[in-house]
Order: C-alpha cells, then sequence, then structure tokens
C-alpha cells in the first residue's frame, strides 16, 4: 500500500466535507494510505497571504517541518494549500533573507526544516502514482455517456513549474476517460472562478460563475468536476444566486473528482458525501448508482 502524509486542510474540515469524505473512501480500493499530519495548521493561504506574507510563510513552515519527520511525500487535495506550500518551499530556497527569519520562528517551536517534503496535489498523486490503468481496472460501473467538464482552475497549474501545463492541462481529462465517460471540451477550465470575489464584489465574482457555467453547458456538459474547495463553493454553493441573478435555464451539479471516482467505483453514494451538495447530482448520475 502506498503511504503519503495528507494535509487536509482548513476546508476539508468544515465547508468541504464532501471532498473529506470521499477521499477517505477511495483511498482503500486505490490501495492508498493517507496518513494525516498530527497537530497540523492553516497554511496561511488566502487573505492570510495578502495581509502579513511572513506570517503565512511561518504557518506553511511548521506543517513542512512536521511533514518532514515522516519521510513521506506531502499529499494535498485544496489547491490554494498546494500553492501556498509550493511557494513556501520556493522562497525558503531562494530567498535567504526569508530562510532566515523562517528558521528562527521555527527554533522558538523546537522545530527545524532542512526543504525535503516534496509537496504534490492529492490529484496528481492518483493519477500518476495509482496510475490510469490501475484506476480503469478497479471500475465496477463504466460512466459511458456521461460527459464531463473538467475544471482545473487556477492554482492546480499555477505559477508554471507544476506537473501541469498551465494553458492546456489534460490529466483529469484523462482520469475522466479511465472511469469510462466523456470529458468535453472545455476551454474555461483554466479560467478563475472569482476565489473570494463574492464576498469583495458580488457581481464580478457570479458573473465570473456563470461564465463557467455557461462555457461547460455550451459544450454539452452533464456536470463539472473540480479539484479545489473554493472552486466547488463558487459554482456549487452560489449557483442559485448565478441562476436567479442571470436568469439561467438550467442548474449543473459540481463534483470532486473523487467523489466521481467514487461512483465509477460502485462506492456507496452515502460515503461519498452527496448530501453535502446544493445542486443535486442524483438527476444526472441516478443511473450510475
Amino acid at each position: 500500500m502506498m503511504e503519503y502524509i495528507y494535509y487536509p486542510g482548513c476546508s476539508l474540515k468544515a465547508t468541504s466535507k464532501a471532498y473529506f469524505e470521499s477521499i477517505n473512501t477511495i483511498s482503500a480500493p486505490l490501495g492508498v494510505n493517507f496518513k494525516e499530519l498530527e497537530d497540523w495548521n492553516c497554511c496561511g493561504a488566502s487573505l492570510y497571504m495578502g495581509i502579513n506574507e511572513m506570517n503565512s510563510f511561518a504557518l506553511c513552515a511548521r506543517n513542512l517541518a512536521l511533514a518532514e519527520k515522516e519521510g513521506k511525500d506531502m499529499a494535498i487535495p485544496c489547491s490554494g494549500c498546494y500553492t501556498m506550500f509550493r511557494k513556501t518551499n520556493q522562497y525558503l530556497k531562494d530567498y535567504p533573507e526569508i530562510k532566515e527569519k523562517i528558521y528562527k520562528v521555527l527554533e522558538e517551536v523546537g522545530l527545524s526544516y532542512n526543504g525535503n517534503v516534496k509537496v504534490r496535489h492529492l490529484a496528481e498523486i492518483i493519477i500518476n502514482d495509482v496510475g490510469l490503468e490501475k484506476i480503469s481496472s478497479l471500475v465496477k460501473r463504466r460512466l459511458e455517456g456521461l460527459n464531463v467538464a473538467c475544471y482545473y482552475g487556477c492554482l492546480m497549474v499555477r505559477p508554471k513549474g507544476g506537473v501541469e501545463d498551465t494553458e492546456n492541462p489534460k490529466s483529469l481529462d484523462r482520469l475522466v476517460t479511465a472511469l469510462g465517460a466523456n470529458p468535453v471540451f472545455f476551454p474555461a477550465k483554466v479560467r478563475c472562478c472569482g476565489g473570494t470575489l463574492v464576498g469583495l464584489g458580488e457581481d464580478i465574482g457570479l458573473r465570473m460563475v456563470r461564465n463557467l457555467l455557461i462555457c461547460a453547458k455550451d459544450n454539452k456538459a452533464d456536470l463539472m468536476v473540480v479539484t479545489c474547495p473554493l472552486c466547488h463553493m463558487n459554482i456549487d454553493v452560489y449557483q442559485p444566486r448565478v441562476k436567479k441573478k442571470f436568469n439561467l435555464g438550467f442548474t449543473m451539479p459540481i463534483l470532486y473528482f473523487t467523489q466521481l471516482m467514487g461512483i465509477a467505483l460502485g462506492l456507496d453514494k452515502n460515503s461519498l458525501g452527496f448530501k453535502s451538495l446544493i445542486v443535486p447530482a442524483e438527476p444526472v448520475v441516478s443511473k450510475y448508482l
């Protein structure tokens, strides 16, 4: 069984429990053990980075120091957290003055970090380490006839230097194909969902969500899969407001890629967090359940 240090982050313990539940459910059939990092703390992403960058680096570095003791790759499901960990690792390497300050902070709490933790997105681990061939062999309910828009968002593929093409990533599309479904042409796959703009400039944020939904619908998608809790919240939770504001004549289920995998693997929908969805998925996926 493959084992990784698992950093769930704040969202998966609160607003994105569906992601947390579906990850736990699919891990055993895939032969993966995600060992949750003990005593983890917030990574310092989102607005905190814009208020006090050094504090964000310190928060993230503490998690990295704890993970380094385990000697395993770090699996991160949240794209925001993933970017924050990557950024901290890179800044500690490239900027000696930041490294010196952060290492002093770690010393004060009895920790040290040598920069050896390999930060990886959960989706990349599942697709590349478990492998699409094995995943396909485990499928119990092939999702034939299901059209899926694969939404990568901003942070899974940016900044450059990760494992995906920044402008035209394809790993989720390959995963969806391995499950038997059809990944539709989706040119909005790396456009921003609006992030926290709904709370700061509602009209702009909701319009960005609308654009994603229309693009997916125009390309015949039955549903959309995502890899990020914030993207999911924007496109699923705010979808009723988008529909009302812009008079959309449709709704579209928004699933985490792990939920879609769970359906194809023949797992119980009650263990995949479907009850947490605002836009119900059952009308679209009932024949596969």
